[in-house]
């Protein structure tokens, strides 16, 4: 082995260095298009083995620059062809005059500090997500009272203010419509919680527990029951 590294070094091995043998590593490597492939350089030989070096400032060297600026573009269009669509237009419209809602923000922190800050659903206490969902709304005569109140995940939420999801108002357990899964081929996290038939949490205070009149609004309502 050291003899065979001595000959491809052209120099003799005295067998008292230890040489050293190392390799090439190519690192973000572009390849053409086959029919869009550069021809080799005019002074490529065939039995080049390890490569060869090229100086820009040489004869060869606005070659070289050539085969790089195609390379760039052809980046670049497949930049371009992989990026996502662009919206045009402007991003924020006209400013608009719109009603400010009073009251939901001490709504809110009483909702969540009787539900110590956990999803009634799911248990989740990830705050940030976690939002005061009124059992009857506010558009519909609602009020805001704790006893109208859920402290909901806000996907649960939604799902509950579109009446995919609502509460039984005797036994306070999850109901869960069959439209969730005719319209959207999911909901299992939902159907399996309701198939338990167990209540979801509720506050600790009797008073601010969900009123049953309100649940059955929704449940009249809002709840798509078929």
């Amino acid at each position: 082995m050291r003899a065979r590294i001595a000959r491809y070094r052209g120099r003799k091995d005295d067998e008292r260095d230890d040489p050293e043998i190392g390799c090439v590593m190519l690192r973000d490597v572009s390849f053409f298009e086959p029919d869009t492939a550069p021809a080799a350089p005019p002074d490529w030989s065939a039995n080049i083995v390890q490569g060869r070096s090229y100086e820009l400032a040489s004869p060869e060297g606005s070659y070289i620059e050539e085969v790089l600026q195609a390379l760039l573009q052809q980046h670049a269009l497949e930049e371009s062809a992989e990026s996502p669509s662009l919206v045009e237009g402007d991003i924020f419209g006209a400013p608009r005059l719109t009603p400010v809602r009073l009251g939901q923000a001490a709504f809110k922190a009483l909702v969540q500090e009787a539900y110590g800050r956990r999803c009634a659903v799911t248990g989740d206490k990830i705050v940030p997500v976690l939002q005061a969902a009124h059992i009857r709304p506010v558009t519909a005569q609602g009020q805001n009272r704790v006893d109208n109140g859920l402290l909901l995940r806000s996907d649960v939420h939604t799902l509950f203010d579109r009446g995919y999801l609502g509460v039984h108002p005797e036994r306070n357990t999850l109901m869960v419509s069959p439209r969730l899964r005719a319209d959207w081929g999911n909901g299992e996290e939902f159907y399996s919680r309701a198939g338990s038939d167990e209540p979801i949490s509720v506050p600790a205070s009797r008073s601010d527990r969900p009123n049953h009149d309100f649940l059955t609004w929704h449940a009249d309502e809002v709840f798509l029951a078929s």
